[in-house]
């Protein structure tokens, strides 16, 4: 019975044209195969945040956590459930299934939670549902922000008019977060002595800040030769304007903000500060399409970000903080560091054992093929190019090499042996 080497044998020209077309499809699998740092996988987590303003930790638990947490468990795909109640905010985490369908858990989440939405505080605002995938947990590169003249928000209201959207407009960007930052806010501090004096509770600087800062569309009014756009527009725009807010008005006397509270243009929050090597600093993070090439996704990135350095503001520095596609082209280039070492190797073991040149050629000819014809087979099979099949093709590597020896070592005993039979049998025959 004839294998299917014997056909190669027979038809060295089939065997060529063979080679040649693994080659080329590995070639072409190389060129477009998906790099990333780890292999992608469905594992997701959907969390549900509640804010409840100025209720306790056992108010929150009690009145919002627990029926939603009740709601979410009946949904299908969920692992478990984690959930934490703090002072006037709730937080509850489901941890899906490994590779179940995120998209139609978010979609029963989402509508467990609307079931009991009117059971809920009415207090309590709406609740938020995200989605998170494994994928998603870090960014591909982190950009660093810094200045000693700029202040947070105004580093962060710069990124968000400027720099957010010329990234997020590149290829394969999924999305440009800024982290740490501080959004423009008007702080107004209230001092409970004043408030005391002026017999006014903190809920009536609400009603009147609602009240007079305020912006509403009220439609349009038209006649024969114009068209006119009406606005109700009372809305504060500086400092002055909202220490001189009316609070409350008795008679002639009236009691402004600044006679209550301290006022001031801030950030939204101070509960998190950025440092960069001991500088203060608002992160940009930089997240990668999940089919997406992360090597060039990243290089587009740090060219767009050498073109906005030259933009930034006086005092305004800006520079790539962190680049995990950094340790992927090394873990590349350390592979094709080893294989060439292999190579070497393998030719000169062979050469020095066997004597041959054209015993050499073989593996090294067939050692490449076989590796670029495996890459090939990755990309039919949806694989990526990441750090563990990158250790794949290290180990693999190791068996292609040990068959090359085994196979070249026995062809050059068979054919030793039928040269030794052919010349025992010659001599017969002159005999």
């Amino acid at each position: 019975m004839k294998s299917i080497t014997d056909l190669f044998i027979r038809r060295p020209v089939l065997s060529v044209v063979v080679n040649l077309i693994i080659l080329i499809a590995g070639l072409q699998a190389i060129s477009s195969l998906n790099v990333r740092q780890y292999p992608r996988n469905e594992n997701a987590t959907v969390t549900v945040t509640t804010v409840y303003v100025g209720a306790s930790a056992d108010l929150v638990r009690g009145f919002v956590t627990q029926p939603i947490e009740r709601a979410i468990a009946a949904a299908d795909g969920i692992d478990y459930i984690e959930s934490a109640s703090k002072l006037g905010l709730s937080t509850i985490t489901a941890r899906l299934k490994l590779n179940y369908d995120a998209k139609k858990a978010l979609t029963e989440i989402n509508s467990k939670v609307s079931q009991v939405r009117n059971d809920l505080p009415p207090e309590a605002e709406i609740p938020t549902i995200n989605i998170e995938t494994a994928d998603s947990q870090f960014a591909s590169a982190y950009l660093s922000f810094s200045s000693g003249i700029l202040e947070a928000n105004q580093i962060t209201d710069y990124l968000t008019r400027i720099v957010q959207p010329r990234l997020a407009a590149l290829e394969g960007v999924q999305r440009a977060d800024i982290l740490g930052g501080r959004t423009f806010a008007m702080r107004i501090w209230l001092k409970p002595d004043r408030l005391a004096a002026f017999n006014i509770s903190p809920n009536q600087v609400r009603v009147a800040l609602s009240a007079n800062n305020f912006l509403s569309a009220v439609g349009h009014t038209k006649g024969s030769l114009i068209e006119v756009n009406l606005t109700a527009n009372t809305d504060l725009r500086s400092v002055d304007e909202f220490k001189n807010l009316v609070v409350r008005q008795n008679g002639d006397q009236l009691v402004r903000l600044q006679d209550i509270a301290d006022v001031s243009l801030g950030a939204e929050d101070y509960d998190s500060e950025v440092r960069f090597t001991g500088e203060r600093a608002v992160f940009m993070g930089v997240w990668v399409l999940p089919n997406a090439n992360s090597l060039d996704v990243i290089k587009r990135v740090r060219t767009e970000m050498a073109a906005i350095e030259k933009e930034l503001p006086t005092g305004l520095k800006g520079r790539v903080a962190y680049d995990a596609t950094k340790y992927i082209d090394d873990a590349i280039h350390e592979v094709i560091k080893t294989l060439c070492e292999t190579l070497l190797i393998v030719s000169v073991v062979i050469f020095l054992f066997l004597g041959s040149i054209r015993s050499v050629m073989i593996p090294l000819v067939a050692i490449p093929l076989s590796l670029i014809g495996g890459i090939f087979l990755m990309q039919s099979l949806g694989f990526s190019l990441n750090l563990l099949t990158l250790l794949a093709i290290v180990l693999s590597v190791g068996l292609v090499v040990d068959d090359a020896i085994v196979v070249v070592e026995n062809v050059e005993r068979l054919r030793h042996f039928r040269h030794g039979l052919e010349q025992v049998v010659h001599g017969v025959r002159i005999e």
